[in-house]
C-alpha cells in the first residue's frame, strides 16, 4: 500500500472537479480525500492504496474532468493513513 499527497492547480475549483475525483476514487480499491484550498485556488488530495491503482488517479489528475484546465500538479509520497475507510470530499479550507 501507498500513499500521494497533491495539490492540483489551475482551473481546478466551479469544475466539478472534487466529485468526479470522488467518483474516479470509488471505481477503484482507494481511500483518501479531496478538498478546495479558498485562497488559492488549488485542489488537495490525499490518494492511498495499491500502487497501480493510485498512479492510475493521479495521471487521470494531470488532466481532470472535461471543463478542468490543469496546469500544474505537485505528487508527494507520503505514509498511509490506516484509518482512513473511504475516499470522500471534504470541506474547503
Amino acid at each position: 500500500m501507498i500513499a500521494r499527497h497533491l495539490i492540483i492547480a489551475g482551473r481546478v475549483q466551479g469544475v466539478f472537479f472534487r466529485g468526479s475525483l470522488v467518483a474516479e476514487a470509488r471505481q477503484r480499491p482507494l481511500v483518501g480525500w479531496v478538498r478546495n484550498h479558498v485562497r488559492d485556488g488549488t485542489v488537495e488530495a490525499f490518494i492511498q492504496g495499491e500502487e497501480e491503482e493510485v498512479e492510475a488517479l493521479v495521471q487521470w489528475c494531470r488532466r481532470g474532468p472535461p471543463p478542468a484546465d490543469v496546469t500544474g500538479l505537485t505528487v508527494t509520497d507520503v505514509d498511509p493513513d490506516l484509518a482512513l475507510q473511504i475516499f470522500e470530499k471534504r470541506g474547503s479550507v
